[in-house]
Order: structure tokens, then sequence, then C-alpha cells
């Protein structure tokens, strides 16, 4: 059985990414407006922002990988919404494939698209002046923290393209994603925020994952901000899936 569902899920997932290939303006498109954002925050408001000793784009790097995310998954909702309307999905459950296959072939090909994403925008920081002497050990904890934060907010995506009335609405689910790293320590320091502002920023996820990432860049000790962003991460995941994964059952039976 589940030899059956990785090959049903590969098959998907190869027929996602071939979409993609036909139109490499979707990647292209993810990872500009973040690179845009990241090259206004540096050159245009970097010199009136104070982050001690780290450079801005040291700084700033991590939360654009947020942002960069969080754009991509906006075609996850997108292509999962269209392939509902199509009809794509009867057509499915009349061949003999595993059901979730289907919802595991978008979540992969979001995961894939992504980490090019990511790949494009660390090269254009490194461009503009990042440097890090972060080891290999450190290298990989990002990449598993970014893995695992696309996953959770990809399955997100996939609830938002199954219960969606439109094409915009199933788009649009995005929005507070990418709005939120503006509410976290991704852009400054929460410390100059007002209360209010600066408790709610110390308390949502965005917040403890930039931390870590930022401080795995830096060598430096990512105390406690590693299980909390890791818990987020994880929780959002696990909920997410199991909304997605009902509200499919209920789409399809």
């Amino acid at each position: 059985m589940a030899t059956h569902l990785f090959g049903d899920t590969a098959v998907l997932t190869g027929r996602s990414l071939r979409h993609i290939t036909r139109s490499p303006d979707t990647i292209i498109t993810t990872a500009l407006m973040p690179i845009a954002m990241m090259l206004l925050f540096v050159y245009v408001f970097g010199g009136a922002i104070d982050t001690g000793s780290a450079s801005y784009v040291n700084y700033l790097l991590p939360g654009i990988l947020l942002i960069t995310i969080a754009s991509g998954v906006a075609y996850t909702a997108f292509r999962l919404f269209t392939d509902l309307q199509s009809g794509i999905f009867e057509r499915f459950q009349s061949l003999p494939i595993a059901r979730s296959g289907v919802l595991w072939g978008h979540v992969l090909t979001s995961l894939v698209a992504n980490l090019i994403s990511l790949v494009i925008v660390v090269g254009v920081a490194l461009l503009m002046g990042f440097r890090t002497g972060a080891g290999v050990a450190a290298w990989l904890a990002v990449a598993g923290i970014l893995v695992l934060f696309t996953l959770a907010v990809t399955w997100l995506a996939v609830v938002a393209g199954l219960s969606a009335k439109s094409v915009d609405g199933a788009s649009a689910f995005s929005y507070p994603l990418i709005f939120l790293p503006f509410l976290s320590s991704a852009f400054v320091p929460t410390e100059t925020m007002p209360g209010p502002v600066r408790a709610f920023a110390e308390n949502q996820p965005v917040t403890s994952i930039v931390n870590t990432i930022r401080a795995l860049f830096a060598e430096q000790p990512v105390g406690s901000d590693i299980w909390i962003a890791l818990a987020w991460c994880v929780g959002l995941l696990l909920a997410a899936y199991a909304f997605a994964v009902a509200l499919y059952r209920r789409k399809i039976s």
C-alpha cells in the first residue's frame, strides 16, 4: 500500500512539476517580489535601522526567505483550485490511484518550487553583501527549518485551494502570511516597537523562526527560539494537514 502511495505521488508530482517547467515565470515571479523588497529595504531604509554590528542584509535575509515561501504557496492554492474546477479530481477518482497522492503531488511540487526560489534569493543576497561563517551543520539546520515551514504553510494553501470560491480567493490567502513578517523581528528589532505591537511580534511564529535562522547564520547560540520555532512549524503542519485531508474527503465523497 505504501509503495502504491509513493509511486502514485511521484507520478502526480511529476505532472505538477511539468506544469511549472512550462511556465517558469511562476518561480521568477515568486522570487522577484522578495528580491525587490530586499533591495528596497537594504539600499533605501537599511541605513536608518540600527541592527548593531550585523550588516542589514544579514539581519534582513531570514525574514525575506519566509516571505519568499509565503509568496510561493499562493500558486499551490491556485493550482489546486484550478484542478478542482476543471474536473480533474473526478477523473483521478475513476483511476486506481491513492487518493492522498493527489494532494501530496501538489505539496511536493510546492516544496521543490520554493526551494528553487529560495536558492535564487540567497544568491542575490550574496551579491548584495550577505556573508556568513555558518558551517554545513548550521546550513542544514536552516534548510530543515525552511522545509518544515514550507510544508506547514503549503498545507494551509491546500486548505485555501479546496475551500475557495474563486481564483482570487484561492490566491489571496497568502497575503496575511506575507504581511506577518512585518509584525515580527524580521525587519527591525522588536525592542523598538510600541508595547502591544511588541507583545504580538515577540509571540508569533515568524519571530522565533527568523531569530533561529539569524542566529544560525551568525554562529550564535539559538537558545529556546529553535524549540519555539519547531513547535510552531510542527503544530501548524499537523493542524493544516488534518484539516486539509478532512476537507478533501468531503469534497470527493
